[in-house]
């Protein structure tokens, strides 16, 4: 609200990778349209990030609201995520020396009730790469909206995969 009464123009969102945003819509849209899908089936999510990182992963909470609706697995909280933040344990996640300072490594698992049936749904980001490229092209996207004359909007980077302004 402060940005549009102050006729200014943003992209704000929780994460600024184009394509962990457009995983995350696609799991939403999915979760609405089977709802329970994966009846039954129990989740178990473990996540890394550099030891600076104090919070449980934003992406890995939206992730968790749909696979917690395809799974109609309402006991499943926020508190069940693993959360790795020591560099040790990282690496033996996977995570390359070289960027224990800057990762997001996720893995989502679903298992059937009888563990004979296994979904896996994994991504790993190293570095920051992704995050600034996805930042070059919120900021071309704010660019041509306010070259339109659209200023005075908040605008989120599903608005940005929407109007397919990324490099």
């Amino acid at each position: 609200k402060d940005m549009e009464d102050a006729s200014a123009s943003a992209v704000i969102a929780p994460n600024m990778g184009k394509q962990i945003v457009a995983l995350q819509a696609g799991l939403e849209d999915l979760a609405k349209k089977f709802p329970s899908a994966f009846g039954g089936y129990k989740l178990h999510v473990k996540e890394s990030h550099q030891k600076t990182k104090a919070d449980t992963s934003g992406t890995a909470k939206a992730v968790v609201d749909s696979l917690k609706e395809l799974s109609g697995d309402d006991k499943y909280s926020y508190d069940d995520i693993e959360m790795i933040r020591d560099d040790g344990e990282s690496m033996d996640f996977g995570v390359k020396e070289e960027y224990i300072k800057g990762h997001a490594f996720h893995t989502y698992t679903l298992t059937s009730p009888d563990g004979t049936v296994e979904f896996q749904l994994k991504h790993n980001v190293s570095g920051r790469t992704v995050y600034a490229e996805g930042t070059a092209d919120a900021i071309k996207f704010l660019s041509k909206k306010i070259g339109q004359g659209e200023g005075g909007k908040v605008y989120s980077m599903i608005n940005v995969l929407e109007e397919g302004a990324m490099e």
